[in-house]
C-alpha cells in the first residue's frame, strides 16, 4: 500500500511511563510500516533502539510529513505551537483525561493508524491567535496560544479593572477576575469551565469570557476572528498582572499597558481519522445523552 506519509515524528511526555510506553509501541509499529520515524530528542533515552534517529521540535516540524503527538491535550497544545509555523500534519494519542484533540486510542491504534498513513483522513485548520503586550508605544512581550489567552491577576480572586476595544471600538469596561479570549478550539477548554460558548472548529470565531465579572449583565461576546482584540489595562490596578497563553506561557502585565490579541497568520493542521464526528466527540466527553429513539 502506497504511503501518504513518508516521514513521520514521534512527540510525547518524557517522565510518564503510559505515554513512553505508547511511544515506543507506535515506534515499532511504523519502522514495521516502513516509514522514517524521527524521535523528539527530549524522549530519545526512552526509546530502545540503538539507530534511532532524533530531532528537535523545530526540526521535526521542518523534515516530517506528520507529527504523532501523545499524551493529553496539554502535551497537543506544546507542541502545536511550535508545530503550526510548518506545513506538518499532526495527529495525538489520548494519554491525557478528556482528551479533544487527540484522537486515537492508545489500546487500539493500529488499524486506524495504518489507514491515516495511507491517506484516508480529515483534515481541520485550526487557527491560533497573537498576543503582544504593549508599554509606552513599546512591545515588551509576545506568544501565541491554542486554546486561550487570558489576562488575571497573579493573586487568586482578585479584582482587576480594564477596557476592551474591537477594531478599535470601545466595547465595555470592566471589574472582574479577568478576561479569557478563546479559539473554537479552546471553547472546550477553560472557556467552557468560565460559561463560554462550545464553537464549532469551522467557525472563524473568537469568544472573550468575562471572569467573574462585577456585574449581573456581562455575557460572553463572540466576534469575527479576524477582528483586533484590545485590552486597555486600568492604572488603578494595584496587582501585578499576567497574560497565560493556554494555561502555560505567562506574560507580565503591569497597569497602564494595552495587550492586542489577533488571529496567528498560520494554522495547525490537525487530521482525524476518517470515522471522527465532532458531535460524537462532545457527546462522549461531556457525558451527553444519547437519542432514545
Amino acid at each position: 500500500m502506497d504511503k501518504h506519509f513518508k516521514t513521520i515524528g514521534l512527540i510525547g511526555k518524557a517522565n510518564h511511563e503510559e505515554t513512553m510506553q505508547t511511544v515506543n509501541e507506535l515506534y515499532e509499529f511504523l519502522i514495521n510500516e516502513e516509514v522514517i520515524v524521527i524521535v523528539d530528542e527530549q524522549i530519545e533515552e526512552y526509546v530502545s533502539d540503538s539507530q534511532i534517529e532524533s530531532a528537535s521540535l523545530v526540526d521535526l516540524g521542518k523534515r516530517c510529513d506528520l507529527a504523532i503527538v501523545v499524551g493529553g491535550d496539554g502535551n497537543m497544545l506544546g507542541a502545536a505551537r511550535v508545530l503550526s509555523r510548518f506545513d506538518v500534519a499532526v495527529i495525538g494519542v489520548n494519554r491525557g483525561n478528556l482528551g479533544f484533540l487527540t484522537d486515537l486510542d492508545p489500546e487500539n491504534f493500529k488499524s486506524t493508524l495504518k489507514s491515516v498513513i495511507a491517506g484516508e483522513f480529515k483534515t481541520e485548520m485550526r487557527f491560533l491567535l497573537d498576543v503582544s503586550v504593549h508599554r509606552h508605544q513599546t512591545v515588551k512581550a509576545s506568544n501565541s496560544a491554542v486554546n486561550e489567552v487570558v489576562l488575571h491577576a497573579d493573586k487568586i480572586a482578585h479584582m482587576i479593572e480594564f477596557e476592551a476595544y474591537i477594531n478599535n471600538s470601545f466595547v465595555f469596561h470592566q471589574r472582574s477576575d479577568g478576561l479569557i479570549v478563546s479559539t473554537p478550539t479552546g471553547s472546550t477548554a477553560y472557556s467552557l469551565s468560565g460559561g463560554g460558548p462550545i464553537v464549532h472548529p469551522d467557525l472563524n470565531a473568537i469568544s472573550l469570557i468575562p471572569m467573574f465579572p462585577h456585574t449581573l449583565s456581562s455575557r460572553p461576546l463572540v466576534v469575527d476572528a479576524d477582528s483586533e482584540v484590545r485590552i486597555v489595562v486600568s492604572n488603578s490596578n494595584d496587582a501585578q498582572l499576567q497574560i497565560s497563553c493556554d494555561s502555560h506561557i505567562m506574560l507580565s502585565v503591569m497597569p497602564g499597558d494595552e495587550v492586542i490579541i489577533k488571529k496567528h497568520p498560520l494554522g495547525l493542521r490537525l487530521i482525524h481519522p476518517v470515522a471522527y464526528d465532532y458531535y460524537d466527540v462532545l457527546r462522549k466527553k461531556l457525558n451527553w445523552g444519547r437519542q432514545n429513539y
